[in-house]
């Protein structure tokens, strides 16, 4: 059975567009602005995951949404930070109290 995981980079750049309706040329803006990693085969290929389908279609929104790419460079990091904090205060809310 095939491995069909969210982090598995299974889609080609035609397939990517395809899906999210953002064409191949955007899809390399985006990679050049850092705001997508898509794994490279050895040939250099570009393959997209299903995660980086989901970022692709969040980043179309906040554009349709008015903000340009630097904009939503700027949102996908204070999201990402937003998640790390919130990890961290459940790891805290986890954690027995230490006696002092």
């Amino acid at each position: 059975m095939v491995d069909l995981n969210t982090d598995r980079a299974l889609y080609s750049i035609s397939v990517a567009a395809e899906v999210t309706g953002v064409n191949p040329q955007m899809l390399r803006i985006y990679e050049q602005k850092g705001l997508l990693e898509p794994h490279r085969t050895e040939g250099g290929t570009r393959r997209y995951s299903t995660r980086e389908l989901e970022r692709i279609g969040e980043i179309a929104s906040l554009l349709a949404a008015g903000l340009n790419l630097a904009g939503v460079a700027q949102v996908l990091l204070l999201r990402a930070e937003n998640l790390e904090l919130r990890r961290e205060i459940e790891h805290l809310r986890r954690k027995p109290p230490s006696s002092t």
